[in-house]
């Protein structure tokens, strides 16, 4: 409790800088570029394209592949864009502590502060994008119900599992670049396996189901398709909140003892 403690105050006495800091790595991202913020756009929208044209006309031949009565391109949207700003968090946010270092050697800035900030930079990308779905959805004529309302349950649950990963991930990855090259390595499998592009709910077997659903980012990706496309409540689902708590609390321990073991010798290691 008290390692806990000690970090809610570094980020209550940091606050303003910590959103500062937020904005300047949001700036830092699109500074330079000929089309600067329209990236953040147009990069997520490229993506998709190849993902809706890989499994839409390659792989199904532009045959009808709704979902639950809604087109397989609306329901490819709703998992991927929350996937964008995950899979930012698994190496942004795995890598923040080294990229600002500076931060730690230099100013002694709080450590635990700092997956922080670069995780509200990402995740006010997020939030735009997210509004560009809604209103998607809505021109295709697909308007939001009342099971819109829990989306920013799913969005902060979202935020604070991936903000504390990126604290524990980016405290290990500062003591051994090969953890971070091991996160970056994982990525793509966490993306094919977490049922952002195939339909989870389809899987006959319940064993491989039920495993595959102890996969935090599968929980995250389908309450974002609760939301706009299965029409589910939280509540609806306990197994599935329950094994994601399970998993978050073990997390918030992991992330504790690996804090409480490294953070005073972390700006040695990086001098």
């Amino acid at each position: 409790m008290h390692t806990i403690v000690e970090i809610i105050k570094d980020h209550l006495q940091y606050k303003q800088q910590i959103f500062k800091l937020a904005k300047a790595d949001l700036v830092k991202t699109y500074r330079g570029a000929a089309l600067g913020w329209a990236w953040a756009i147009i990069k997520p929208a490229v993506t998709i394209f190849v993902y809706w044209f890989t499994f839409q006309i390659g792989i199904r031949g532009g045959r009808d592949a709704s979902v639950n009565g809604f087109p397989f391109f609306l329901w490819l949207i709703a998992g991927v864009v929350p996937w964008f700003y995950i899979s930012d968090m698994l190496t942004a946010g795995t890598e923040a502590i080294r990229k600002y270092s500076y931060l730690v050697t230099k100013m002694k800035f709080p450590v635990s502060t700092i997956p922080t900030f670069v995780s509200i930079s990402k995740f006010i990308v997020n939030l735009v994008l997210m509004l560009i779905v809604i209103i998607i959805f809505i021109a295709m004529g697909y308007f939001p119900t009342a099971y819109i309302l829990q989306l920013p349950i799913y969005m902060i649950l979202s935020f604070l599992f991936f903000t504390t990963f990126s604290l524990c991930a980016s405290l290990l990855a500062s003591m051994s670049k090969d953890f971070a090259n091991l996160v970056k390595s994982l990525v793509t499998a966490v993306f094919w396996l977490s049922g952002i592009i195939f339909n989870i709910n389809t899987i006959s077997e319940p064993w491989l189901k039920s495993l595959l659903m102890l996969n935090p980012v599968t929980f995250i990706i389908e309450g974002y398709r609760n939301c706009f496309i299965n029409q589910v409540w939280i509540w609806e689902e306990p197994k599935r909140l329950l094994y994601f708590g399970i998993i978050f609390v073990v997390l918030i321990i992991l992330t504790i003892w690996v804090y409480r073991r490294l953070r005073k010798e972390i700006p040695d290691v990086l001098n």
